[in-house]
């Protein structure tokens, strides 16, 4: 079986002879085998868990995502963020470190979006309710 990993920006896993895949969903945690029905569910943030040729278990954690099983023979998975390792210790670590990088950048990129949006809204404020100006007479002649 083949086991194939992506995220919006890399294949962050292409496997093959993949003996099976365990991961989980909203029903909670599933095993795929070679000639599995093909199958498309949701995942949850969650760690999965697969045996390669060499009979090691590997894993990658995946920030939610789509599982899909087609023809029995492949397992695909699109999520937002993965993180692969060898060993669970090492994998914890990873997570911790390059999760909350990524959750820096994300809260920054809301702020300054959120600062935008206060700018667009104070400048058709403005443009709604324009500064009162003074009245306007007519000279007399």
């Amino acid at each position: 079986m083949r086991l194939v990993v992506t995220t919006p920006t890399e294949i962050a896993l292409d496997e093959n002879a993949v003996r099976y895949v365990r991961a989980e969903d909203a029903s909670g945690s599933f095993g795929v085998e070679p000639r599995h029905a093909d199958l498309l569910t949701t995942l949850a943030i969650c760690v999965v868990r697969w045996r390669d040729s060499s009979d090691r278990e590997r894993y990658v954690a995946v920030r939610g995502g789509v599982l899909r099983v087609r023809n029995g023979n492949l397992v695909e998975i699109a999520t937002r963020e993965a993180v692969v390792a060898d060993d669970l210790a090492r994998l914890q670590g990873q997570v911790l470190s390059t999760m909350t990088k990524n959750l820096e950048a994300e809260q920054s990129a809301r702020a300054g979006a959120l600062r935008l949006e206060h700018a667009v809204i104070r400048h058709i404020y403005r443009y709604l309710r324009p500064a009162e100006q003074p009245v306007k007479t007519k000279p007399q002649e």
